[in-house]
């Protein structure tokens, strides 16, 4: 049942959302999941979800108590998203819960895939142990913190976050030849993390013959996302840095059913993964690539391309966030680019709408630049 937390029972949930993001960029198409377990106000387990097929953070909470010598039997657990009650990589986290004889489990947000749905937190109720369902802003914590695992339950597709560097004056593109970074320095790095936490990242076929990219995540130890270029007519050239290193990160080329079947050819041959989306607009093949990306288990898209390719996502309805930073520069081309605001609105699938706003945005200071994060959608 819902029911109203005390200020006690914040505290520790905050702390629980707080080790879940330990979890980011290393369990996917897994949630972030974090917890706590408390006996007279005081932790004697803590753990979270550490990489995918390890232990849920459930597990790893009790496993805790008992290395510390604690018992917790009849303790409080907090935990970030509802336990699961099916075997997957690991055994049902209720049989933990239950074994551990743990009196009262405070869950702060419900797991929306089929076959979770409530069934967790019927089962333990069952078996004697106090449920509270949290309401309110941990709870609605809980809930972003893991959009892409929840859109993909939902829908079956990934979460899109559009990454766009532009200058005051609305540009997404250098002059040809010149220094092609908008952004500062400082967003370099940032950038970096975001492809890392990625299970995908997205170009244009108009990026890659522009700047060759290698669009790898350059931090140590860092998680390399499939790499996924939009290219209809098949023209990524066979000598790029994609191809060339694709013992770092697999690649994968979106192209139209019209596309030249050589350059297709040649393209496999050189180790390239090739989807035929079907579509006859630009818009209609994104909607296709999204869908045979979910069903690969790529729960988060990081798109990174230019105009061209934001505007066809935009077009298609299929934009949840945008990182947008704004470089104190000006450019002088008159081609301007989407910005933020052309972002479809939660709510309209297909785009129709111009004026989208935000549910949320906020602005910070990256080196010189403004970022503005913006949310479009929740899941």
């Amino acid at each position: 049942m819902s029911a109203q937390l005390t200020d006690a029972d914040r505290v520790k949930l905050r702390h629980a959302l707080e080790l879940a993001e330990h979890g980011r960029g290393r369990v996917s198409p897994n949630p972030l999941v974090g917890a706590t377990i408390v006996r007279d106000g005081e932790v004697i387990g803590e753990g979270f979800h550490a990489q995918l097929g390890g232990l849920h953070a459930e597990r790893a909470a009790i496993a805790e108590c008992r290395s510390r010598g604690e018992d917790p039997a009849g303790a409080t657990m907090y935990v970030t998203l509802e336990p699961c009650a099916h075997q997957g990589r690991q055994p049902p986290c209720i049989d933990a819960i239950l074994e551990a004889g743990l009196g009262r489990v405070v869950i702060a947000s419900d797991d929306p895939s089929e076959k979770a749905a409530g069934r967790g937190p019927g089962m333990l109720r069952d078996g004697g142990v106090e449920i509270v369902i949290a309401a309110g802003a941990e709870a609605s914590a809980a809930r972003l913190l893991n959009q892409p695992f929840r859109k993909h339950a939902r829908t079956g597709l990934p979460l899109v976050t559009l990454k766009l560097a532009m200058s005051l004056d609305g540009q997404t593109a250098t002059a040809p030849g010149a220094d092609p970074w908008i952004s500062g320095e400082g967003s370099r790095p940032l950038v970096h993390q975001w492809r890392s936490e990625a299970d995908a990242i997205a170009v244009g076929i108009g990026t890659v013959l522009a700047d060759d990219p290698l669009l790898t995540a350059r931090l140590p130890g860092a998680r390399q996302p499939v790499r996924v270029v939009f290219d209809s007519e098949a023209r990524l050239p066979c000598g790029s840095q994609l191809l060339a290193t694709l013992d770092r990160a697999p690649l994968l080329v979106v192209v139209s059913p019209g596309a030249d079947p050589a350059r297709l050819g040649a393209l496999r041959d050189a180790g390239a993964e090739v989807l035929i989306a079907a579509g006859a607009t630009p818009a209609e093949r994104v909607t296709a690539a999204l869908a045979d990306l979910g069903r690969r288990g790529i729960t988060s898209l990081f798109l990174e391309g230019g105009r061209t390719l934001a505007a066809a996502f935009t077009s298609a309805g299929e934009i949840d966030e945008t990182r947008i930073f704004i470089a104190p520069v000006l450019l002088g081309d008159s081609n301007l680019s989407p910005s933020a605001g052309s972002v479809p609105r939660a709510g309209d699938p297909r785009g129709q709408d111009p004026r989208a706003r935000a549910l949320e945005s906020h602005t910070e200071t990256v080196g010189d630049d403004t970022l503005i994060r913006s949310r479009f959608k929740e899941w």
